[in-house]
């Protein structure tokens, strides 16, 4: 008994060539808009405005501004937290708005399956 498939699904060649153009178009967008967001600049402000810290798509802190009012040479603590959370929301901020974008071109073929694209 072979089963009956609806018009326009299964294994028909010009189907399966549609989805791998369709594949090869995604795949093309998605290396285009990888390439973009790597060259994003982001700047994240930390401690109520003290720190700033500069990051680009890539990851890599381009700079950190630290106001020379925050500096208080015995309470280097503070300055490390305040440091340390600039640099951490400027890398959540970076993978967020990666993470946005790649979706507006996968929508959720991604789901479930991590690191698929």
């Amino acid at each position: 008994m072979k089963a009956k498939l609806p018009k326009g699904v299964g294994g028909g060649p010009s189907n399966m060539q549609s989805m791998l153009k369709q594949a090869q178009k995604m795949q093309e967008d998605m290396n285009n808009l990888r390439d973009e967001l790597d060259e994003r600049e982001y700047e994240v402000k930390a401690g109520g405005g003290v720190v700033t810290v500069k990051i680009n798509g890539k990851l890599e802190i381009l700079s950190i501004d630290i106001d020379p009012e925050i500096v208080d040479p015995d309470d280097i603590e503070t300055l490390s937290d305040i440091l340390t959370a600039g640099v951490n929301e400027a890398i959540k901020k970076v993978n967020d708005t990666n993470n946005e974008e790649m979706g507006k071109i996968t929508g959720s073929l991604n789901l479930g399956m991590p690191g698929l694209f």
